[in-house]
């Protein structure tokens, strides 16, 4: 009996300490939401013309970086994004083809990773929770449309 006492203990402590290391590393699902909702208002941003809405996306450092087959790899910044948005409003794509697809790859703590699907081109994304807010740090994007930039 002695020793199905501290067995027992033992047993109940490891056990309430792995439920607690479990919902520690669980992702509250308002942070998937969250990071959802900011790469879909930036794609948006983008079919729209909308660079006020684009601005509110991105990080101070973003960068995206486009790969497109062989083509040196070309990169913006956040200012250049915003600028181009504004300069040229509506992109040249038809309506049909303005859908998107939006992936949480993972949120860990105030890092996240999502990738979003156009016909044209994929983009890996990489957020981070700045003032209580996703912001989009940078951006991958593969090509696949020549139409497309």
């Amino acid at each position: 009996m002695k020793c199905v006492v501290p067995a027992f203990a033992l047993c109940l402590s490891l056990s309430t300490n792995l439920a607690t290391l479990a919902q520690e590393t669980q992702v509250p699902s308002n942070d998937k939401s969250a990071v959802r909702a900011t790469v879909t208002n930036y794609i948006e941003a983008y079919y729209t013309g909308d660079a006020r809405r684009m601005e509110q996306t991105l990080h101070p450092h973003y960068l995206k970086h486009m790969i497109h087959g062989d083509i040196p790899m070309r990169e913006k910044t956040a200012a250049q994004m915003v600028e181009e948005v504004r300069s040229h409003g509506v992109p040249d794509i038809s309506q049909a083809q303005r859908t998107e697809q939006v992936s949480v790859l993972d949120v860990a703590g105030d890092i996240a990773s999502a990738k979003l699907v156009t016909p044209g081109w994929v983009d890996y994304v990489t957020l981070t929770k700045s003032g209580g807010d996703w912001k989009i740090l940078s951006i991958v994007q593969r090509i696949d449309n020549p139409a497309n930039r």
